[in-house]
């Protein structure tokens, strides 16, 4: 199973029309016409990232007639979390979601979601840009999970918190900057726990909006673990609350 390359601006816009899933649209640089304007409105419209690309990007379709644009298909659909919610709600549910922010690794993001399954989590949120694509690496990490998970694309993490928030969730920032363990927080009800990127953890700006932070307790002058570690642990925290 592997990434589907669409090439072509009138294929790439046949299929952005048709609600195909696509992970993002490549554009070379330097090129322009009125096709591919009406492409790029399209693909704002339905929330696809544009990369404007070197034409040595191009190369492995040198006889193809790429125009310039290709696509790369996903190999899932995406859900709407706000379609999510309220059916979790509906049917007796007490919600789990769990936030990706900037987490770029394919296999962590795999491995995430692999856990995030047998721990009982209704749906997997990533930000739009700035996240590890969901293709053939990350779905053999997930033994196949990303296939059974729900995986909503979410354009702004912010406004996806102030929606939980409304909405009556408790949302957790996992962070060494808080005070209380995960252990000490309170995990039973609706929830929502965000996980930060290998790099630069949680932004500023998302913490600033959950209603509560915790942190994984470490020893033995350990400050940090992989983030698909990290979120194996308070997931499992949060199960063994909610059981």
């Amino acid at each position: 199973m592997k990434e589907n390359i669409i090439y072509g601006t009138h294929a790439v816009k046949e299929a952005l029309d048709a609600g195909k899933d696509l992970i993002k649209i490549q554009v070379m640089k330097g090129i322009f016409n009125p096709a591919l304007d009406e492409l790029l409105k399209a693909a704002r419209g339905a929330q696809v990232p544009v990369q404007t690309v070197p034409k040595e990007k191009f190369f492995n379709l040198k006889d193809k007639n790429h125009q310039g644009v290709m696509a790369f298909s996903s190999p899932i659909s995406y859900h709407s979390l706000e379609q999510i919610i309220p059916s979790l709600f509906e049917q007796g549910e007490t919600p789990f979601i769990l936030i990706l922010d900037g987490v770029k690794d394919v296999r962590n993001l795999g491995a995430i979601a692999r856990t995030a399954l047998c721990a009982g989590v209704h749906a997997l949120v990533v930000p739009l840009t700035d996240t590890a694509p969901v293709n053939e690496d990350a779905i053999k990490t997930s033994a196949g999970a990303l296939h059974k998970l729900p995986v909503c694309r979410e354009k702004h993490l912010k406004t996806t918190l102030e929606y939980l928030n409304q909405s009556g969730f408790t949302t957790v920032a996992c962070t060494e900057k808080a005070k209380d363990s995960i252990s000490q927080t309170d995990l039973t009800g609706p929830l929502a726990i965000i996980m930060g990127g290998e790099e630069t953890g949680i932004s500023l700006e998302l913490i600033k909006k959950c209603s509560a932070l915790a942190q994984i307790p470490m020893n033995f002058g350990v400050s940090s673990l992989n983030v698909s570690v990290a979120a194996g642990i308070i997931m499992y925290e949060a199960l063994m609350q909610r059981s």
